[in-house]
Parts: structure tokens; C-alpha cells; sequence
């Protein structure tokens, strides 16, 4: 990370159709490209959270991604909250 901004922390709940075609594998190729780190898993109401860690921009790119309409499946709605990073992340995950 040498964009000397201090890292953060995206949490981002994606609604649609997005279990089941992909979307967790795509979400961890993007954010490993970003060289992000965290986690995507599918939660029991059929949304994905997403918690990615690293320089604001490059977590505004993955956001940007998410809600670009290229994904796989079809994203209807995301919804955010940023906080300052927490550690404790490494690589990215599927869960």
C-alpha cells in the first residue's frame, strides 16, 4: 500500500440475484487486483457482504465495480458503511 492514505475498512451488503453465479469469486479476483483484503460471503437472506481493507480509493474502485452492472448475476441494490481499518485481514476469502 504506498498511496499514503491511511487504510480503511468497506462493508457493503449487495442485493439481487447474486448467490449462485459466481459473484463471491468475481468480487475476490477484483479486490485481490486492487491488492484489497477481507472476505466475501453469502448471507441467509440471499445478499452478499463484502468487507474489503486497504487505501480509500482503491476500496471506491471495488465499490465502483460492485455497482457497475458487470458483475455476475445482477446487482439491484448496495449498501455501504466505512470505518476506519481494523486489521486482522489476510488475502481475500469466500465464505
Amino acid at each position: 500500500m504506498l498511496t499514503g492514505q491511511p487504510p480503511v475498512r468497506l462493508t457493503a451488503w449487495v442485493e439481487g440475484r447474486v448467490q449462485g453465479v459466481g459473484f463471491r469469486w468475481w468480487t475476490r479476483s477484483r479486490a485481490l487486483e486492487l491488492g484489497l483484503s477481507g472476505v466475501a460471503e453469502n448471507l441467509a437472506d440471499g445478499r452478499v457482504k463484502v468487507v474489503a481493507e486497504g487505501p480509500r480509493d482503491r476500496c471506491e474502485d471495488l465499490l465502483a465495480l460492485l455497482e457497475g452492472g458487470q458483475t455476475p448475476g445482477r446487482v439491484r441494490r448496495v449498501a455501504t458503511r466505512w470505518a476506519p481499518a481494523l486489521g486482522g485481514l489476510s488475502g481475500f476469502v469466500e465464505r
